[in-house]
């Protein structure tokens, strides 16, 4: 016998359950939220007026020296510094893993599971275990206090998480198109350059996005491999205004809101390819 439908239950149903879900998104809205508007408020008094006012409420007045006091103490050499390295190990990243991720994810031969395996065991290991030898290796090549020293543990611990999710992405795209190019005489690199990687552009963003975030907030390597104040990246910047401005709260809160701009708007930006991607991958072709 065929089950009644009651609309009216199936109804109240969908609002107790879309109500349970606006509740637990207000929450997650003001645990996430909560912090960067409370850095974003402070940034704009000064360190008497925060001690005065609270740290809850509204500014009165707005203060906007910090700003200019940030950007004059060198900022921008932090930044630029920062977007170069991040730049080039990105590319380097996604070059290294669509070269890998073609043939594990669209060749057959005698070593592919026993390499993807040993990719996917080196994402359970710690980056920061690795930093004692690592330095050790930088120190002997005389790489110690330059930028570039951070190319190698930058490339090296986002290849494996990389490399792992687009080999899964281009296993989704058909086959019967890899055939096709076979029949009008394509090759293997043209399939790759011509079809693969144009076809892989959703993940290879993705990748892209998710990787620059873990590279531009990265401190512990760069601030063990560059001691000297002209060579080192923004989130050194933090430790440089601290130790300059001990007690000037309001110039840190500034320092980290500058700092917390570029991703921000990088994702509003490409959020969209985000969301595309990861969907993309989720779903086999």
């Amino acid at each position: 016998m065929t089950a009644i439908v009651n609309p009216q239950r199936e109804k109240m149903k969908s609002r107790i359950a879309w109500s349970i879900a606006i509740f637990f998104a207000v929450i997650w809205a003001v645990i996430t939220l909560g912090p960067f508007v409370f850095m974003v408020l402070n940034s704009f008094r000064d360190k008497k007026m925060m001690g005065r006012q609270g740290v809850l409420h509204f500014p009165d007045p707005w203060y906007f020296k910090n700003y200019p006091d940030v950007i004059s103490n060198g900022f921008f050499g932090f930044f630029f510094r920062s977007v170069l390295i991040v730049s080039i190990s990105l590319i380097l990243m996604l070059v290294i893993a669509s070269f890998a991720s073609y043939p594990l994810a669209r060749m057959k031969f005698r070593l592919r599971g026993f390499l993807y395996a040993g990719i996917v065991a080196m994402m359970s290991v710690p980056m920061h275990v690795t930093l004692i030898p690592v330095y050790q290796m930088t120190n002997q090549m005389g790489l110690i206090n330059n930028l570039f020293s951070l190319l190698g543990p930058y490339v090296a611990f986002a290849l494996p998480m990389s490399v792992f999710i687009l080999t899964g992405f281009m296993m989704t795209i058909p086959h019967e198109m890899e055939e096709a190019a076979v029949i009008d005489g394509c090759n293997k690199y043209n399939m790759f350059f011509r079809i693969i990687l144009p076809l892989s552009k959703a993940g290879i963003s993705t990748l892209a996005i998710y990787n620059v975030v873990g590279m531009w907030n990265e401190f512990a390597f760069a601030n063990t491999f560059l001691n000297d104040i002209q060579v080192k990246t923004l989130p050194l910047a933090l430790g440089a205004f601290k130790g300059e401005h001990a007690q000037d709260t309001p110039l840190i809160l500034t320092v980290l809101t500058l700092s917390a701009l570029p991703t921000i708007v990088l994702f509003i930006i490409f959020q969209d390819k985000l969301v595309k991607g990861m969907m993309a991958g989720a779903v086999k072709g």
